[in-house]
């Protein structure tokens, strides 16, 4: 089985999915790449929940179908559509640990409540933010095989996923900072250079981000994309 990595997919967001794409294709070889769509996902039964008013995209709930997804076999990466890649993906698949049911950047930080952020969207305060947006899941250990499948899925509240309540802590394992930088909260001189950067407030085709850091590294990928169509 090749090495799969799932992207959270936004009609809104189109281009960043692409340009994500794209940077993930031009660094690593022998990785797949497979867009997570929401309406696809419902003409196949497998989204049954409604549609969540403080979902801020289209795939707050289907990155955690990715262990259902791949079969519950081998290891997968799931990420957010705003993230660039400047590593090979194949090196965060190396960190896979099979002591974990999913392995993740443990951000700790906070955010105020409310605030707008990209494209217009409330960024809300919760436990464990942002440690979903990039999950290097263990498909086939047991916790996953038993809790996340669409039937038990489609019933639970939006917080038991992201704060992965069906897991003990010990079965959440941790990467570097480098695979989930989160622009705008760390910075190369105490953390070093990101690997995937996560332009998590506002991406750099939306107004007001234009200029946010790391824009020259998107627009310079957005160019190399439209180059190859």
């Amino acid at each position: 089985m090749k090495r799969r990595v799932y992207i959270g997919w936004d009609p809104r967001e189109d281009i960043a999915y692409q340009v994500c794409k794209h940077s993930i294709h031009r660094l690593s070889k022998d990785i797949e790449v497979l867009p997570l769509k929401l309406d696809e996902l419902k003409s196949k039964g497998l989204v049954t929940r409604p549609d969540d008013l403080k979902a801020a995209t289209q795939f707050t709930f289907t990155r955690f179908l990715v262990p259902y997804l791949n079969g519950y076999e081998g290891w997968a990466v799931f990420i957010d559509c705003d993230f660039l890649a400047r590593q090979d993906v194949n090196k965060l698949f190396d960190l896979a640990d099979d002591r974990y049911a999913v392995q993740v950047v443990k951000h700790d930080y906070t955010v105020q409540d409310g605030i707008v952020k990209m494209d217009g969207q409330v960024q809300h305060a919760y436990p464990r933010k942002n440690w979903s947006s990039c999950m290097l899941f263990n498909c086939a250990h047991p916790k996953n095989k038993q809790y996340l499948y669409p039937e038990f899925m489609n019933k639970q509240e939006m917080k038991y996923l992201h704060r992965f309540e069906w897991l003990d802590d010990s079965e959440i394992g941790s990467l570097p900072i480098e695979w989930n930088y989160l622009v705008g909260h760390y910075n190369e001189a105490d953390y070093g250079k990101p690997s995937f950067i996560h332009y998590t407030l506002g991406m750099p085709f939306m107004p007001g981000y234009e200029d946010c850091e790391y824009s020259n590294a998107w627009y310079e990928e957005r160019a190399d994309f439209i180059k190859s169509w």
